[in-house]
Formats: structure tokens, C-alpha cells, sequence
């Protein structure tokens, strides 16, 4: 009995280690079975297809066709892509001023930005584009999207759009400019209040806050204000973080193998403040500032006011398939992940207050209230600060204030001033 336990356990031996071995074998033999049905295609294309189709367009084609397959962000970038990719970098093109990305595989406008021209033709936030010109984006990738608004400035373009409430499509028509926009506005409300407006993340948002935050050292609260800001350097929102919260992590970043974590953590030396914090945000809030808000929302630094986030959180890296670096691929690397180790990818920051566009409500005489002795004082100082803007033309838009028409004409940041007035007594 026990020789033929012995020898079972022999013969199980010797079966698991033959099992063993031929899983090995059965790794790369299906790898080069996979590359060989590849082949196989594009070769059967290229011989069978009813077009003289040229083996080049074939594979990028191919190419195409499996990162646009990944997910929306991914994308093949021929030499023509690539090329665009460098100037619009560089600054040197004719756009819209809208951020486009595809939410159920539709083309939806992430947000028009400030003083673009899509900002002024009226285009906004979560519109989907059915048509550019006369051509339909239905099965059109993103890049595609993106390359056939930009163009020449001066240029005319229409934009087909599908907007929730209306109840038929829109068309727009935009006539494209080089896009030139000022990243960061520095407010003030009633004089003790902070309103700073960052429209997108780019290389000189954190040092323009904290220029403005200095310039006004006596303040008792803060708005920051991401509305329609669609995102930008990751560096920058970390940045932006940093001036405002004095430890903890503000990011982290994972790519496929989880454990290859990369955090991003808060330094109590470039804080330079602890004034309570009201962030505005909306559905044409995205990446950048979603890290931002939820950074600020999972260290219990913020109130959070406004509508759901557009909710992209993914990392795109941009790398070369030729040695010249004429044709590469934009592929998602990682995700973003918040301190509370939460993803914003397709769920986005959810606000503490729901709050909607809209005119604020008010009664008849609320928005314009002021004794009758002090009247010819107050019209004297406005008009001193209309000859004074008269008289500056160098004057900034960082030395504007809100208004109280401003107010009263924005509900989300009538509900946003509230809440910090009552963040502000509860501090004390």
C-alpha cells in the first residue's frame, strides 16, 4: 500500500512539472500565434481589398483602429498628427477655445474657455458636437475632432451641437483666433473676501496666486473658482494645492502594476494660508482641477459648491514608435488617485453643496441697498474708479472686483459667498 502511495505521488510529481513545462511552452506559442492572425490580416487586406490599399496605411490603420479601442484618450498620432501636436504646444494655432472629450462615445464639450471664441458664440459645457461643418462625429476618434476645428485665424467654422433642454440641434458658427488666455483672476468681494478664478493649469498659475494671495494678505475668506477649467499641468494643480494645505498627500499616481505608486505630498513651507476656502466647481471641471478640488474636499480644506465634475482622471504619456520621433502614440499610463484613495476617472468630484447656474434669488430692492445720505458719496466713488480704469489702460483684470450685479447674476457664487460667510463665523 504505501509503494503505491509512493509511486502515485511520484507519478503526480511528474505530472505537475510536465503540466508546468507546457504552460511555459503554451505562453510564448500563443503570443506568436496572436502576432501571426495579425499578419495574417493585413496581408489578407492587402491582397483581397477592393482598393489599391498601400501596406503603410494598412498598419496605421491598424494601429489606429487598437488604440482608439483602448479607451477615449488613447490615440495614434501619425506624421501629420504629430506635427499638429508640436505647434499647438507651442501656441502658434488657430482654435476654438473649447476642451472636447468623448463621454459615452460621444464628442462633448469638457468647457468653452473665458474670452475664447466658442466662449462668445455661446458654446457650454456638456454639449455634445453632432457635426463639425458638414461632417458627422459619429465614429470620428478625438484627435480627428480636435484637428478638424483647428485651423487658420480668422477662419469660420460651424459646430452642430446637441444641448440638454433644447429641442432640436444648434448650429453655431465660430470664427477661430490664435488662443491667448489669462489663467488666473484676482478679485475682490466687498473687500474682505478673496475671489480667485483659474480658467486653466498652465506653467504660470502658481505663481500668479500666490502674487495675488500676497497682494492681499488681510483677507478672511477665499473662493477658487474651477468652473469650465478643463485642466493642464499636473505640476500646477499640485502647486496650487500646496499653497493651501500644509501636509498630507495631494495626489497619487498608479500605473498597471499597482504597487508602482507615485505620491505627491503637501510642504508647510509654500502654505500661505489657512483662511477658510469655498471651491466652485462644474460638469466642465476636469482633470487638473478635479485633483485640486478633491485634494482640497479629502483634507477637509474646502467646501465644495456647485455641480458633479466631468470626471477624467487618466495620465497620458506620449511615446515614439520610429526612431525619428515622426509618428508616435499618446497611451494612458496611469490613473489618478486622491488622498482618500478615491479615482476621478468616469466618477469626478462630487460637490458637499449642490448648487446650479442661474440668477441668484433676490428680492426687487436687495441687490442695490444704500442709504439716502450716503448716495452722492457712493456715485462719486464709483465714478472715481470708472475714470480711474479710463485713465490706466495698463490696469489688470487682477485688480477687478465682483460686483454685486455679479453677483446677483450668478447664483453658484451667491451660494459660494454665503457659505464662506458662515465658514468664516464658525472659525472664529
Amino acid at each position: 500500500m504505501k509503494k503505491f502511495l509512493l509511486a502515485s505521488s511520484i507519478a503526480l510529481i511528474f505530472s505537475q512539472v510536465a503540466f508546468s513545462n507546457e504552460q511555459e511552452q503554451e505562453l510564448p506559442q500563443s503570443r506568436f500565434e496572436s502576432l501571426t492572425k495579425l499578419t495574417q490580416v493585413i496581408g489578407t487586406v492587402e491582397k483581397y481589398y477592393v482598393d489599391d490599399i498601400k501596406l503603410e496605411a494598412i498598419v496605421n490603420k491598424a494601429i489606429k483602429g487598437l488604440m482608439e479601442e483602448l479607451d477615449a484618450h488613447s490615440t495614434f498620432l501619425d506624421k501629420k498628427s504629430t506635427k499638429e501636436m508640436s505647434i499647438q504646444t507651442n501656441g502658434e494655432f488657430g482654435g476654438l477655445g473649447i476642451t472636447v472629450g468623448m463621454r459615452d462615445g460621444a464628442l462633448t464639450v469638457i468647457s468653452p474657455i473665458d474670452g475664447t471664441p466658442a466662449y462668445k458664440a455661446g458654446v457650454k459645457a456638456g454639449d455634445i458636437i453632432l457635426k463639425i461643418d458638414n461632417k458627422s462625429t459619429l465614429n470620428m476618434s478625438l484627435d480627428e475632432a480636435v484637428s478638424l476645428m483647428r485651423g487658420k485665424p480668422k477662419t469660420k467654422i460651424d459646430i452642430t451641437v446637441v444641448r440638454k433642454g433644447e429641442n432640436k440641434p444648434l448650429k453655431i458658427t465660430i470664427v477661430r483666433d490664435i488662443i491667448k488666455i489669462d489663467s488666473v483672476f484676482v478679485k475682490t468681494i466687498n473687500k474682505d473676501l478673496l475671489y480667485l478664478r483659474i480658467t486653466s493649469f498652465d506653467k504660470n498659475v502658481t505663481k500668479s496666486l500666490i502674487e495675488g494671495l500676497n497682494k492681499h494678505k488681510n483677507i478672511k475668506g477665499i473662493i477658487l473658482d474651477l468652473r469650465n477649467n478643463p485642466g493642464g499641468l499636473l505640476t500646477q494643480a499640485i502647486g496650487t494645492v500646496d499653497l493651501f494645505v500644509n501636509s498630507g498627500v495631494i495626489v497619487s499616481q498608479k500605473g498597471r502594476d499597482l504597487t508602482d505608486e507615485e505620491k505627491f505630498y503637501a510642504k508647510s513651507s509654500t502654505t500661505l494660508t489657512d483662511a477658510p476656502m469655498v471651491v466652485l466647481v462644474n460638469g466642465g471641471s476636469a482633470s487638473a482641477s478635479e485633483i485640486v478640488s478633491g485634494a482640497l474636499q479629502d483634507n477637509k480644506r474646502a467646501v465644495i459648491v456647485g455641480e458633479k465634475t466631468f470626471g477624467k482622471g487618466s495620465v497620458q504619456a506620449v511615446l515614439p514608435i520610429v526612431k525619428d520621433r515622426s509618428e508616435n502614440i499618446k497611451l494612458t499610463i496611469a490613473k489618478y488617485y486622491l488622498p482618500s484613495g478615491r479615482t476621478i476617472q468616469a466618477k469626478g468630484i462630487t460637490p458637499d453643496i449642490l448648487s446650479y447656474p442661474g440668477k441668484a434669488v433676490a428680492g426687487d430692492d436687495s441687490q442695490f441697498q444704500i442709504k439716502e445720505a450716503d448716495l452722492k458719496k457712493h456715485l462719486k466713488e464709483e465714478l472715481e474708479k470708472v475714470d480711474s480704469i479710463k485713465k490706466d489702460n495698463k490696469k489688470s483684470k487682477n485688480d477687478m472686483v465682483i460686483t454685486k450685479e455679479d453677483i446677483a447674476n450668478d447664483n453658484q457664487l451667491n451660494s459660494a459667498i454665503n457659505i464662506l460667510k458662515s465658514l468664516i463665523i464658525m472659525s472664529k
